[in-house]
């Protein structure tokens, strides 16, 4: 059976090489940050990570880090009601809640895992969820666990939001979910409008802000700051493994009676090992230096200015600039891999996105700006991206 299997799933990846959909690794030999080494020896300019403030190896972060692991240890073997809170782990989550406003914060493994656990404690099968189409997998996974009622509109269409709403009026409790930023094209929900009709109709709103918390808004709050619509977004799930450092965890920010309701039912929460202590001292650095300067937050949304007004006036195809995202589009699988591919040798570090990251037709490379780029690093980028695209006939 084994053989039989394998020969089977050789076949299948072998098709998705054809078809221009098959992902490969390229391996570092350095930490992350704007400039690489590849373990082939080749240096090159990152511009696909989701390290939007530059922390990812920033040496206070690393530094306290380094101390939070010589204090509170390596690891805690164990789930959090068991033997696995401690001190450093409710001090996170108050800044959390500090920090994105809200009453009380949850800790998770990752963001995929907070998303993985909300629905089915909060929502039965007298309840509904309503998610926009280009939600992250994460949440579709999610809403897959809960017994709830689900709808699915079509992306940032509130006139079929609303549809939807008035539709499931019968619903114990009606929860509308939507990234904050959606990952792939780089766009903010429309959430001033989504927390209307959610007040219209009595709902729930969830914001998956996993691209956005640390450098989106003013103060870098997220897509709740950035649109206006603070203390009307009933739950924030976000990451720490973006722009709040980059290593991993996530959490959920929510009322104090979700949260505690969450510790007591929320299965990836009582079955996952406890946040590493290294993760949670290095985060709470981060959220000192976020709650004491804007700086950063500004620099990567001028940074990107400069990447985008540069690639627009070169021909390239863009999707309208909103965030750190700019996705620089190509529609053809192949040939978005192979742009990749030809720009790697250029030493641009980009991938090629394709189905099933992205809808059929749709491929691009998405472009990722860091605060820590500098303009010479992102005219470089532009430079070569330009001597590839003519190469490959992508602009003029």
């Amino acid at each position: 059976m084994s053989k039989s299997i394998n020969a089977d799933l050789q076949k299948q990846m072998e098709e998705m090489k054809t078809a221009g959909v098959y992902k490969t690794e390229r391996i570092l030999s350095t930490p992350q940050s704007p400039a690489l080494g590849l373990a082939d020896g080749q240096e090159v300019l990152n511009f696909c990570a989701n390290n939007y403030l530059g922390l990812s190896n920033n040496p206070e972060v690393v530094k306290a880090s380094q101390e939070t692991m010589d204090r509170w240890g390596y690891g805690l073997s164990s789930v959090r009601f068991i033997c696995g809170t401690q001190e450093l782990h409710t001090q996170l989550e108050k800044a959390v809640s500090k920090f994105l406003g809200m009453e009380d914060t949850i800790l998770y493994s990752s963001c995929f895992d907070a998303n993985g656990g909300v629905f089915e404690p909060l929502l039965g099968e007298d309840s509904a969820i309503i998610s926009d189409e280009l939600n992250h997998a994460s949440i579709i996974d999610g809403v897959r666990l809960s017994k709830a009622r689900r709808y699915r509109y079509k992306h940032s269409n509130m006139e079929q939001l609303e549809e939807m709403l008035k539709d499931c009026q019968d619903a114990k409790y009606r929860m509308i979910v939507t990234d904050g930023v959606f990952s792939m094209d780089g766009d903010i929900a429309l959430l001033p409008q989504i927390c209307d009709l959610a007040e219209k109709y009595d709902a729930l709103v969830m914001v998956d802000d996993s691209h956005a918390t640390g450098y989106l808004g003013k103060t870098g709050r997220g897509t709740h700051e950035h649109c206006g619509v603070q203390g009307r977004v009933d739950i924030i799930t976000t990451t720490f493994g973006k722009a709040l450092g980059g290593a991993s965890g996530g959490c959920l920010s929510a009322s104090k009676e979700i949260v505690q309701f969450l510790r007591q039912k929320s299965r990836p929460y009582l079955f996952s090992n406890t946040l590493a202590p290294a993760v949670a001292g290095g985060v709470l650095k981060v959220m000192e230096m976020l709650s004491s300067s804007s700086a950063l937050c500004e620099k990567v949304m001028a940074n990107t200015t400069r990447f985008h007004k540069g690639m627009s006036e070169a021909g390239f195809d863009l999707k309208p600039m909103e965030t750190a995202i700019v996705p620089v589009m190509v529609y053809d699988e192949p040939l978005a891999v192979k742009m990749a591919d030809m720009l790697l040798k250029e030493g641009i570090y980009v991938i090629g996105f394709t189905y099933p990251v992205v809808p059929m037709g749709t491929a691009r490379i998405r472009v990722q700006i860091s605060a820590a780029h500098t303009d010479e690093q992102i005219d470089t980028a532009i430079s070569a991206f330009v001597k590839v695209g003519k190469e490959l006939k992508v602009i003029k």
